[in-house]
């Protein structure tokens, strides 16, 4: 599969933000991606910087007007596209969600995220309400998606159950960067620490993995911080956590990386984790923790 991945820098202006991407979408179906896969809440600045009640007024319908644009996009250049939206299900009720367009325009599946975090300039509790959809890979006429979103890259569990139920490949929608106090060794054990999770999710399930980031500098409206460095370095690793690509981790970046789903296949057959799980001894993975 030729997987097209966008990294972008954002600006305010949301109009912009979306024009670009859905020219970008153009020209990478052109040079031949079946597959383009967008970072998080990609058509504004990162909101979550600040609990700010204004900010739900980013939020919309799914499907609705936004969806639309995507969905035009989709069917116009015959390739499907991972988004990510700050969805309004309800009066008071917000979620964050990847939603899926298959090459015809219509919505294949949409995942709700699932993690939530709540730290200084990732204030996301204030604003979404943790998934329900469950972690259901998404069917789609190039495959079925593992679709999850950024902050449940740290969970084996999330990876794994979307591997038992078919996904032929994990997709992390993404938006992570440096707070601008954390010193250069610190900054590098987060990089490192987030890519290695994710290739061992890619290793224990022998799947390809495909997350994508966005770049550059945003500001804290609150000004309590000096704002996020978002680091990039979006990547495309495969089925034993080889790195196919990896983006810059200051720039804008667009690619089509060439992705072969039949090695599971093969890699499953020489590295058999999942015959060799032991399933009668998990008893203890559904609780908080064991006292």
């Amino acid at each position: 599969m030729k997987i097209g991945i966008i990294q972008q820098s954002n600006t305010s202006n949301i109009t912009d933000n979306r024009n670009r991407l859905v020219e970008k979408i153009g020209r990478l179906a052109k040079e031949g991606a079946e597959l383009i896969v967008l970072q998080e809440l990609h058509d504004s600045l990162y909101f979550c910087q600040e609990e700010n009640v204004e900010n739900f007024e980013l939020a919309t319908a799914i499907p609705g007007d936004v969806t639309a644009i995507y969905s035009q996009a989709a069917k116009d250049n015959n390739v499907v596209i991972v988004t990510s939206m700050f969805e309004r299900r309800a009066a008071g009720l917000y979620h964050n969600t990847a939603v899926v367009f298959d090459k015809d325009g219509s919505m294949a599946g949409k995942y709700r995220k699932m993690h939530i975090p709540d730290d200084p300039a990732y204030y996301e509790k204030f604003y979404f309400t943790p998934g329900d959809l469950g972690f259901q890979p998404i069917d789609t006429s190039v495959g079925r998606l593992g679709v999850l979103v950024c902050w449940d890259q740290w969970y084996p569990e999330a990876a794994r159950l979307m591997a038992l139920r078919g996904a032929q490949i994990l997709i992390y929608p993404t938006a992570i960067g440096f707070e601008s106090s954390d010193n250069e060794n610190e900054k590098m054990r987060q990089l490192n620490a987030w890519m290695t999770v994710q290739l061992g999710h890619a290793v224990a399930n022998g799947l390809p993995v495909v997350t994508v980031n966005r770049v550059g500098h945003e500001e804290d409206p609150s000004g309590q911080t000096r704002g996020i460095e978002f680091w990039g370095s979006s990547f495309v690793a495969g089925q034993q956590g080889e790195i196919l690509h990896c983006a810059s981790s200051n720039e804008e970046e667009e690619q089509i990386i060439d992705v072969k789903l039949d090695r599971t296949e093969r890699v499953r057959r020489w590295w058999p984790f999942l015959r060799d799980r032991r399933i009668d001894h998990y008893q203890g993975l559904d609780q908080r923790y064991l006292d």
